[in-house]
């Protein structure tokens, strides 16, 4: 049985292959406030600008490449059983060859209708535009978990946590609940290490590499013993 590495990731391992930050220290995303386009109430009240901005993103998405973070966390899966569970919407991480990715927060990547929530739907890096409607007939939006909405991942996520034999945490600062709450999942006597340049939330007896993703991935997997 392969030992099973659990990874939280979050914007600090997209941040390095150039996307903006899903929620920075000013509030904003792309100079919008995420509350005119990352809430239901915002889809009401201005359903064009947070199509367009959705679009945006897909098309900045279709620019970047996956970084070494990435593919390192890819390559770790041909010795270990490798659960990505990310708070990140973008498909890097499969791009970079992770076969099992969890996605808290939705995909850029796929549509969902607004008058049944099971009608998902794949479109890659197209637009979704005014009156593009799902099977039922309902106006289709991004599959993307806004503030307010539930996370319909979490319970999934916080059962593969339970199951890890090493935790890691990457580019997440483990404020933004509910998903900061994953880390108590994990069983009291599995290692866990948070790599994150900056102030992390404190993590009981988890060990903190303050580097960049990339940089603190790579010296993490040299302690592991792991050549490739």
């Amino acid at each position: 049985m392969k030992e099973h590495i659990v990874v939280l990731t979050g914007a600090g391992v997209s941040a390095e292959s150039g996307l903006s930050t899903f929620r920075d220290n000013d509030g904003l995303w792309e100079k919008h406030s995420v509350y005119d386009v990352a809430t239901p109430e915002a889809f009401q009240r201005n359903r064009d600008l947070v199509l367009r901005f959705y679009n945006e993103r897909r098309r900045q998405l279709q620019e970047v490449e996956p970084n070494p973070a990435h593919r390192l966390l890819a390559e770790l899966e041909s010795r270990y059983r490798v659960t990505v569970i990310t708070q990140n919407v973008d498909d890097l991480h499969e791009r970079g060859g992770s076969t099992n990715v969890v996605h808290l927060h939705g995909e850029l990547t796929k549509a969902r209708s607004t008058v049944d929530p099971q009608l998902v739907y794949d479109i890659g890096y197209r637009d979704i535009q005014p009156g593009d409607t799902c099977d039922r007939g309902g106006q289709l939006r991004p599959h993307i978990v806004w503030f307010g909405e539930e996370v319909p991942m979490l319970d999934a996520a916080a059962e593969l946590v339970g199951t890890a034999d090493r935790l890691l945490i990457i580019g997440t600062s483990l404020q933004v609940y509910p998903a900061a709450g994953l880390v108590h999942e994990v069983d009291i006597d599995v290692p866990i290490t948070v790599i994150d340049p900056g102030e992390p939330a404190t993590v009981s007896r988890a060990r903190v590499i303050r580097k960049g993703a990339s940089e603190g991935l790579a010296e993490w997997v040299n302690a592991l013993g792991f050549s490739g």
